[in-house]
């Protein structure tokens, strides 16, 4: 069994090796991650430990001398995480906020074409004027229910740049910025695309990834 000091600098465990390994994988710690084996009293980097070398691609005979992380180290490494991922994460507010906007004029558009109101934006009408009342309810109708999808979409992607801004839930986050850049689910397209692969690039760094909690 192991203890770890997380990134907020507190001791967590006791943990199975398992589960560390586990967590290796997920990119949750690493190399530097300050543990403690049952039984001992100091601390030394995970990658240190001979039986966590291979998860990490190091040789189990020179694992030890891999130098200890400090607690300085430990929030300067958070606080460059938290200053590299605080842009993509506006911008992806920024993304969610412009595309609730929109939503908001379409629902509206949308209830009006609902109870009857036909827009016709210049254009002159033709054929049975029920026939035309009949088709812009129902697209009303419709695109009110696209309106929904659209709005539950905008708000899962501000709250997962929230989440990136602060560095917590890291599914959540990259979920939030694969959503932004897909076509049709994207709030705002023309914004969703490339500030969706700004944050995707950002998180896919591995000193990022490890920050999460």
């Amino acid at each position: 069994m192991y203890k770890i000091i997380g990134v907020d600098q507190k001791a967590y465990g006791p943990i199975t090796a398992e589960q560390l390994r586990f967590w290796i994988k997920e990119g949750r710690v690493n190399a530097n991650t300050l543990a403690q084996a049952d039984g001992t009293t100091d601390w030394k980097p995970l990658g240190s430990f001979a039986e966590f070398a291979e998860p990490f691609g190091l040789d189990p005979a020179g694992s030890t001398s891999i130098p200890p992380l400090g607690a300085a180290q430990f929030a300067g490494g958070r606080a460059a995480a938290l200053q590299t991922v605080k842009s993509p994460a506006i911008a992806l507010k920024v993304t969610a906020v412009i595309g609730l906007i929109v939503v908001v004029l379409g629902l509206v558009m949308n209830v009006m074409s609902l109870a009857g109101v036909q827009f016709t934006f210049g254009m002159q009408q033709m054929g049975d004027p029920r026939i035309q009342k009949m088709i812009s309810q129902l697209g009303g109708g419709l695109g009110i229910v696209q309106n929904l999808i659209g709005a539950g979409i905008a708000v899962a992607i501000w709250m997962g740049a929230t989440k990136m801004e602060s560095l917590q839930n890291y599914q959540f986050a990259m979920t939030a910025s694969v959503l932004a850049m897909v076509p049709c689910l994207s709030p705002c397209c023309l914004l969703g695309l490339p500030f969706g692969i700004w944050a995707v690039v950002v998180l896919s760094k591995p000193e990022i990834k490890s920050q999460f909690t």
